[in-house]
């Protein structure tokens, strides 16, 4: 079988005409990128997928009844795991690719666009950003939904998540600015009972808030009123727009009174203080970086702070932020992050006769994928293709145009690989992108759909911003 056919409709269509809980699909012949730390790269290699889960990785597999997809010459990776993503803004990309600053980003959409924003527009929003976050490889999204209105929007973002197949993380948050039910954070409890009322489904719930109250008010700062509600419903917290001395102070204040550990996800970390990174470390704190958003937008220091969190002991996860200036994609992320730690070593060892100290390609492949796994608190299912993990896994083609020959295949997936080759896609070992597109989707119905609603949130009249 050639390259060409590896992901052919023929074998998607044995492949969907099974149960799925009793599908088996075996990949032979791949070079498999597992990021589990105790099984490496392996060449010519297969792997077993049994309903959802990956059951076997190594060589000469067997299986009776299952699918045999022809992997030769291609990766097969974890999917991508983003952190952190405002997907209601997908409508709006790029609509301000050169923003100055956070208050020009704040001001334009938070303060205006969002205003307006119905639950049908966050239905659209979100469900764009999700096909095309899996369209590029990523299998698990953190949706950071700080516009939720009304109850009915809150739905809007959910439903979005789960009729893409996603492997979603629904962080919701009130809005920053206008009108709104102020229901959050009490719609939380009726949010869990509705949607999440397994830990064994594609969809977790998450508490979001911002640092301090330097934007928006009190009312959606982080803190001990905030901490309780999450542990009483038993879910993590992302924390957005952690950066600078007030931030910092903040972290503090959150360690003191033991509400900052491993269920805390800190977002940006620029320009924070070495306090508040110790004190990040010592409660075991994850963290999103968002390097492009740091870099182009200049959030504080605009420098992506990875130096800063592996000191503190911490391996962070990457994300995306906001499309309506950014790029959506996780090759972005990883090829921007390595460029500048790597710059940003070697300039500060520059006169000096020190060896700098540089990340690699494996660092920043295992923070887009098992750490932004460990980060969304899902490194127990998804993340690495590790036997008894959930199959969400990628076919990256290593003999396409521009990733032949095949010389080593990490440095190939974060320096030569981009969304063309991906040719497949499963998430939670259900197929979502099959022979280079994604899957049940009308793509001229979405169209309309997409250009409707931004239509709707740029031309409706909208109030002057309030608090």
């Amino acid at each position: 079988m050639t390259v060409h056919d590896t992901t052919g409709d023929a074998l998607l269509a044995r492949i969907r005409r099974l149960p799925a809980d009793r599908r088996r699909i075996l990949f032979t012949g791949a070079t498999i990128v597992t990021m589990d730390p105790g099984l490496g790269v392996i060449d010519r290699g297969d792997l077993l997928v049994e309903g959802d889960t990956i059951t076997a990785v190594g060589h000469r597999l067997h299986a009776d009844d299952a699918v045999v997809v022809d992997a030769t010459g291609t990766i097969l990776t974890p999917g991508f795991v983003d952190t952190h993503r405002h997907a209601w803004q997908a409508q709006l990309r790029r609509i301000m690719p050169d923003v100055d600053d956070l208050g020009g980003y704040v001001m334009s959409t938070l303060a205006g666009h969002a205003t307006v924003y119905r639950p049908e527009d966050m239905y659209v929003g979100t469900r764009l950003a999700a096909l095309t976050a899996i369209d590029s490889g990523i299998t698990t999204m953190l949706d950071f939904s700080h516009n939720s209105r009304t109850r009915e929007h809150s739905d809007a973002a959910i439903r979005a998540l789960l009729d893409t197949g996603i492997r979603g993380v629904h962080a919701s948050m009130g809005p920053h600015f206008g009108t709104w039910d102020r229901q959050w954070p009490g719609d939380l409890t009726r949010l869990k009972d509705t949607y999440f009322g397994s830990d064994d489904q594609l969809l977790t719930l998450r508490l979001a808030a911002l640092a301090t109250d330097e934007i928006a008010g009190p009312a959606l700062a982080y803190g001990p009123e905030l901490a309780r509600t999450a542990r009483h419903l038993g879910i993590g917290v992302s924390v957005d727009a952690v950066f600078g001395t007030a931030s910092s102070e903040a972290v503090l204040r959150w360690a003191e009174a033991g509400v900052l550990g491993p269920e805390v996800t800190l977002i940006h970390a620029t320009g924070l203080t070495s306090e508040a990174w110790k004190a990040m470390g010592e409660t075991g704190a994850t963290v999103a970086l968002a390097p492009t958003s740091d870099a182009q937008i200049g959030l504080e220091t605009a420098i992506p702070a990875v130096d800063e969190a592996l000191a503190a002991g911490i391996r962070p996860g990457l994300s995306i932020d906001v499309e309506v200036a950014l790029a959506g994609d996780m090759f972005t992320q990883m090829r921007t992050l390595h460029a500048i730690q790597r710059m940003r070593a070697v300039n500060a060892a520059y006169g000096t006769g020190r060896e700098p100290s540089r990340i690699t390609t494996q660092d920043v492949l295992d923070f887009a994928t098992l750490q932004g796994a460990r980060t969304n608190g899902l490194d127990g299912v998804t993340g690495s293709l590790t036997p008894g993990k959930k199959a969400d896994l990628l076919v990256i083609g290593a003999e396409d145009l521009n990733n032949m020959p095949l010389n080593d295949p990490i440095g190939t997936v974060v320096l030569g690989a981009d969304a063309r080759n991906i040719s497949a896609v499963l998430i939670n070992g259900e197929p979502r992108k099959w022979n280079g597109q994604v899957l049940d989707v009308d793509l001229p119905a979405l169209r309309r759909e997409v250009r409707a609603s931004r239509d709707h949130v740029l031309h409706t009249p909208r109030p002057a911003p309030r608090s």
